[in-house]
């Protein structure tokens, strides 16, 4: 894998996120088969999980791909307060115990994993892949991966409108996350972040109502857009530093 790193970073990153969409769609369809939430997504999350690190780990990667501290200052980032209104989503209807014990400690194991599996792959990976060449292009192109790449869910059995809203979200989320790393250095914020949404979905309480879905997929994307211009605007560094640390 490394000599496809140093060869072409950006079909490096490819690879990790296709494998990753195929072998967590097919550990989800065996789970569901075996008739345990996550029975089998787990165990290659936590796989999966070891594997980057120890890819990163063993390569001297983990500065390049934001697993260092965060580097500015957190009033510029207004001491990302704004990802409190993000990471809340899941529970604003209230909150339920829905799945079994077992399956409840799976999930959320499953989904710490995938928080931290989609951050490196689509911000650590692909992000720094098509960095060197044009930034504000990389911005789009990760971010917009990043957001179709939830179409799986359709596989999954998700309804199509809220499937598309989530890709709606995602995308803008994506933005903003991928902004943060940019501009901090670090994707330890993200990480957080994008774990705790996904595991505390887990507790979500379902709303059908197609109103809810294209309120809460609206408040998602202006919070988001809107922080990530508000870090711009402080940071004030888009350019002349970036480029010059690029060559």
């Amino acid at each position: 894998m490394y000599r496809l790193y140093k060869k072409n970073e950006l079909n490096f990153s490819l690879v990790w996120i296709i494998s990753y969409v195929v072998l967590f769609s097919v550990a989800d369809s065996f789970s569901a088969s075996l008739g345990t939430e996550k029975i089998i997504t787990a165990p290659v999350a936590i796989v999966f999980t070891l594997l980057l690190l120890g890819f990163v780990h063993k390569h001297n990667l983990k500065e390049k791909n934001g697993l260092c501290s965060f580097n500015g200052s957190l009033r510029n980032y207004l001491y990302f307060t704004p990802l409190l209104l993000i990471i809340s989503i899941n529970l604003w209807n209230g909150v339920t115990m829905k799945l079994s014990v077992l399956e409840t400690v799976l999930y959320i194991l499953s989904m710490l994993c995938v928080g931290f599996i989609e951050e490196i792959i689509f911000r650590g990976f692909l992000f720094k892949a098509l960095y060197k060449d044009n930034i504000k292009l990389a911005i789009v192109i990760s971010s917009v991966t990043f957001g179709i790449g939830h179409i799986v869910n359709l596989l999954n059995g998700k309804d199509l409108i809220p499937t598309l809203l989530q890709v709606c979200y995602a995308i803008a989320i994506g933005i903003l996350f991928t902004i943060i790393f940019y501009k901090g250095k670090s994707l330890l914020p993200c990480i957080i972040a994008h774990s705790f949404v996904n595991s505390s979905s887990v507790f979500a309480v379902e709303n059908s109502s197609m109103k809810f879905h294209i309120i809460s997929s609206a408040v998602l994307c202006i919070v988001s857009v809107s922080y990530a211009l508000w870090i711009l605007k402080k940071t004030k560094q888009f350019d002349e530093y970036e480029n010059k640390d690029r060559r």
